[in-house]
C-alpha cells in the first residue's frame, strides 16, 4: 500500500497538472467563442484600410507592403495567374484553396480567422496558415489581386511567448515544490503519531509531541498526549487494583488458613477454640463484604442498566440512616445535627443508602469522642445538596484528592483494625455518578471534613 506522503503528493500533483490543462482548454474556448470573431474583426478593418491605401498609391506598392510586414504582418498578394508575392517571414502551411483565391478575386472578403476550425489543444490564434487569414481583392494598376494578411505571432508575440512559457513552468515547478514540501509538513507528525501508536501497544507511555502548533494536528497531537497519560493513569491503576485485590484476599485467607490449621490440635483449651474461631468468621465476613463490593463497583461500570430508579422521600432514608447508626453515636458520645428538607428524590434507594451509610459511618469513625457530626439536605432549585460534616481528624491537603481512588486508605496503619478495604468512597462516588450527580469532599487537618453531595431531582 502507498504511504499517505505519495499518495497526498501525487493527489496534489496531479491537481496541479489537471487544472493547468482545465485552464488551458477553457482560455481556447474563450479565444474561439469571444476573442476569435474580435480578431476578425479587427484584421478585416486594417485588410481593407492597406487596400484602400494599395489602390490610392500603386506606385509605391511594394514597399507600403514590406513596411507592414515588417510590423509584424506576414502578407501575400496574388492575381490568381502565377504572379504571386510574400511579405514577412513565410507561412508555415501553405493551404489556401483555389476556390478562396477566386472568390477574392471576385470581390469578396474572406474570413480566414473567424472561420478556422476550432481544436482543443492548439488555439488559432498561433496557426501561422495562409487558410487562417484575411483576404480582400485590391485593385493594382488596372489589375486584380487578392491580398491575404495575418498577424506574425512569432514577430509581436515572440519574447511575450517565451516569457510566459518561461513564467508557466517555472510556476508550475515551484508548485509541485510547494506541494511535496507542504505535504511533508502535513503527514510528519501523522507518521510520528503512528510511531506513537505503537509505542504504546508495546506499553511505553512515555509519549512526547510536538504541540505547539495551533492547528488541528497540533490539537491531535495535544489531545492523543492527554490521551497516552490517561492510559498509563489507567494502566497504572489496574495493576495497582489488581495488587490491592490480591493483598485484600491474601490476609484474610492467610489467617484463616492459619487458624484452621490451628484449631486441628486436639488439645487446644475451649477457650482459644472459641477465640480462633472468632477470628475465622471476622476474616470471612471481612471477605465477603470485599466480595459485595467489588460486585458493586463491576455492576455499575459495566452494566448501564444497574439502577433501579423510583421515588422515595430522601429525609425518611436520612433519617432511618441515623437510627440504625445510633449505637455507634452512642458509643463514641456523638452528636447529631440533622437538618434535611422535605425533599422527593429519583434514584436507586439501595444504592443511595450506601451512599448515605459510608458517609456517615467514615464521620463517626473519624471524629473523636464529644465531637458533633452534622447531617443536611436541601433543595437548590432542580437539583439536592446532602453534606455531612464533622469535626474530626481531617485529611491533609495532599491525601484529599486521592480519596476516592480505589483501595486508597488515609489512615493505613489503623486499615487492619477498622477492617477498611479502602472501597467504600469509590464505590459512593460511582453510585453518585452513575445517578448523574457530583461528590466533593473538603477538610481541614484538625478541623473536620466535609462531604458534599449534588444530585438531580428528576
Amino acid at each position: 500500500m502507498k504511504s499517505l506522503y505519495v499518495r497526498m503528493s501525487v493527489l496534489f500533483c496531479s491537481i496541479i497538472l489537471i487544472s493547468s490543462f482545465m485552464g488551458f482548454f477553457a482560455s481556447n474556448f474563450y479565444y474561439q467563442v469571444k476573442i476569435k470573431p474580435q480578431n476578425d474583426a479587427k484584421l478585416t478593418k486594417m485588410a481593407i484600410g492597406l487596400q484602400q491605401f494599395v489602390q490610392d498609391h500603386p506606385d509605391a506598392v511594394g514597399e507600403y507592403l514590406l513596411s507592414t510586414a515588417s510590423l509584424g504582418y506576414k502578407l501575400y498578394l496574388s492575381n490568381g495567374q502565377g504572379d504571386e508575392k510574400f511579405y514577412g517571414l513565410p507561412f508555415r502551411k501553405n493551404d489556401l484553396g483555389e476556390d478562396v483565391l477566386q472568390n477574392v478575386l471576385a470581390g469578396e472578403v474572406y474570413h480566414g480567422v473567424a472561420e478556422f476550425p476550432s481544436q482543443a489543444f492548439v488555439t488559432g490564434f498561433f496557426d501561422n496558415q495562409l487558410s487562417n487569414s484575411i483576404g480582400v481583392p485590391v485593385h493594382i494598376n488596372g489589375q486584380t489581386y487578392a491580398l491575404f494578411m495575418r498577424p506574425d505571432a512569432e514577430v509581436q508575440f515572440g519574447e511575450l511567448r517565451i516569457f510566459f512559457a518561461v513564467l508557466l513552468g517555472v510556476s508550475i515547478l515551484f508548485s509541485l515544490w510547494f506541494v511535496l514540501v507542504t505535504v511533508l509538513h502535513v503527514v510528519k507528525p501523522i507518521t510520528r503519531l503512528t510511531a506513537a501508536t505503537k509505542r504504546i501497544s508495546k506499553g511505553r507511555y512515555d509519549i512526547r509531541l510536538n504541540t505547539r502548533r495551533r492547528d488541528e494536528i497540533g490539537q491531535l497531537a495535544s489531545h492523543f498526549m492527554i490521551m497516552s497519560q490517561e492510559l498509563e493513569r489507567t494502566n497504572r491503576a489496574r495493576q495497582e487494583f489488581v495488587g490491592n485485590v490480591s493483598h485484600e484476599i491474601e490476609s484474610p485467607l492467610t489467617s484463616i488458613q492459619g487458624f484452621a490449621h490451628a484449631l486441628k490440635d486436639s488439645a487446644l483449651p475451649e477457650n482459644q477454640r472459641l477465640e480462633y474461631l472468632s477470628i475465622i468468621d471476622g476474616e470471612s465476613r471481612r471477605l465477603s463484604m470485599l466480595s459485595k463490593q467489588l460486585l458493586t463497583l463491576s455492576s455499575l461500570d459495566y452494566d448501564e442498566n444497574a439502577l433501579q430508579k423510583k421515588s422515595f422521600d430522601l429525609r425518611a432514608q436520612l433519617r432511618q440512616v441515623v437510627q440504625i447508626m445510633e449505637w455507634r453515636l452512642t458509643e463514641k458520645e456523638l452528636a447529631v445535627r440533622l437538618h434535611v428538607e422535605d425533599i422527593t428524590l429519583q434514584g436507586d434507594t439501595n444504592l443511595l443508602y450506601q451512599v448515605w451509610m459510608n458517609l456517615l459511618s467514615n464521620a463517626i469513625k473519624y471524629t473523636p469522642s464529644g465531637g458533633t457530626i452534622t447531617l443536611s439536605a436541601e433543595d437548590t432549585g432542580g437539583s439536592c445538596k446532602v453534606t455531612v460534616a464533622d469535626t474530626g481528624e481531617g485529611i491533609s491537603a495532599a491525601e484529599l484528592p486521592m480519596i476516592f481512588d480505589r483501595f486508597y486508605k488515609v489512615d493505613k496503619a489503623r486499615t487492619r483494625d477498622s477492617n477498611s478495604s479502602g472501597l467504600g468512597l469509590s464505590i459512593a462516588k460511582k453510585i453518585i455518578e452513575t445517578h448523574g450527580g457530583t461528590i466533593e469532599a473538603s477538610s481541614t487537618v484538625g478541623t473536620g471534613t466535609t462531604f458534599t453531595v449534588n444530585l438531580p431531582l428528576l
